[in-house]
């Protein structure tokens, strides 16, 4: 791709870094900010770097958050002894959204993949196992995608529990098998955490 400018290469350049967008994505993007008044592509980059400099990670759960601790964390309606662990905070969104769950939340940061050199120790497993072994929670819902990794990581958290008090759970397999969280429909989402199934029958039918 040909650019007649440096300027508009550098910028299409840094736009196609980001996931799911192509160069030719990119190009149309960065010529509609250019067609936009200017007073739009400041307030976009503003909020950008505001997010970038100001943003916080709640020291409960580990979602992103304006505060030290998020609104679902310090929330006194919410279930406060079970915690359904997700991958990020695209996950705790598409389960907020189906309004059928009303527990607290541990976002991991990701998912065990040895392929990618992602291990336990790059995650958020240790505060998650802290929290359990505390006596605080009753009921642990596993709430992974159904890949490969997300098996893994579940097998993993599960044996760093054994011989703890607490019910473990994973939603029921109505998220088709390597599917991602954030795209199943609500109300598919919704049933599978209402669903959910004692983690140790997951194993034995896997």
């Amino acid at each position: 791709m040909e650019f007649s400018s440096k300027l508009l290469e550098n910028a299409v350049y840094e736009m196609s870094q980001l996931p799911g967008i192509g160069k030719r994505t990119a190009l149309r993007l960065v010529l509609h900010l250019l067609r936009q008044p200017e007073t739009q592509t400041q307030h976009l980059v503003k909020a950008l770097g505001t997010l970038r400099e100001d943003v916080k990670f709640c020291k409960k759960c580990h979602s992103i958050s304006d505060v030290e601790v998020c609104d679902i964390c310090s929330n006194p309606n919410r279930i406060q002894d079970i915690v359904c662990v997700v991958e990020d905070i695209r996950d705790v969104m598409a389960i907020e959204s189906t309004s059928q769950y009303r527990g607290l939340y541990h976002v991991l940061g990701g998912k065990i993949s040895p392929m990618d050199g992602i291990g336990p120790q790059d995650l958020k497993i240790h505060t998650l196992v802290e929290k359990v072994k505390s006596g605080t929670i009753k009921e642990l819902i596993f709430a992974l995608s159904a890949t490969m990794e997300g098996d893994t990581t579940n097998f993993y958290i599960y044996k760093q529990l054994e011989g703890v008090e607490v019910k473990i759970a994973t939603i029921a397999r109505g998220i088709g098998v390597n599917d991602e969280l954030e795209y199943a429909d609500e109300v598919t989402l919704g049933r599978s955490i209402i669903n959910r199934i004692p983690f140790e029958n997951a194993l034995k039918s896997s």
